[in-house]
């Protein structure tokens, strides 16, 4: 069989598309549990949070994932950690505050790949982490695609 260089370099991009198309099946199940309750656990020390205690500021539609207001508090808090359930990379920001903080309270912009739940939990200077939820659909755009 004799190839032109049309052909092998059509050949040649197949193979490479082939190669970075994720894999189906249990790689890509695995794959999908990005680690966020991982990421939870370890900024807890798996310790339980308890529910309420922080306040999580986001809009219930996203009209573009890839600019996403989000406000937190919790009064009292030494840490606050944000994470994205559904992100290829969960946990998107932490805020840390000082003995002097005058607002225990972080805003920022976030990029979300898909509709998901967003959870803060609060490291609170007592040592107990209090969490927060909130449901943030997407319309279009995000980290994701």
């Amino acid at each position: 069989m004799k190839l032109t260089r049309r052909e092998l370099g059509a050949l040649l991009v197949g193979a490479a598309t082939v190669a970075a198309v994720r894999p189906a099946g249990p790689a890509r199940a695995a794959e999908d549990t990005n680690g966020w309750e991982e990421a939870l656990k370890a900024f807890t020390g798996g310790a339980e949070a308890s529910e309420g205690g922080v306040e999580l500021i986001a809009p219930e539609i996203a009209e573009n994932g890839n600019t996403v207001p989000i406000e937190v508090a919790a009064e009292g808090a030494a840490e606050i950690m944000v994470l994205a359930t559904a992100n290829p990379r969960p946990g998107v920001v932490t805020f840390e505050f000082g003995p002097l903080a005058g607002a225990r309270r972080g805003k920022t912009r976030i990029r979300l790949a898909q509709t998901q739940e967003l959870i803060a939990v609060a490291k609170m200077e007592d040592g107990s982490f209090r969490m927060g939820k909130r449901t943030v659909k997407v319309t279009i755009g995000g980290c994701g695609g």
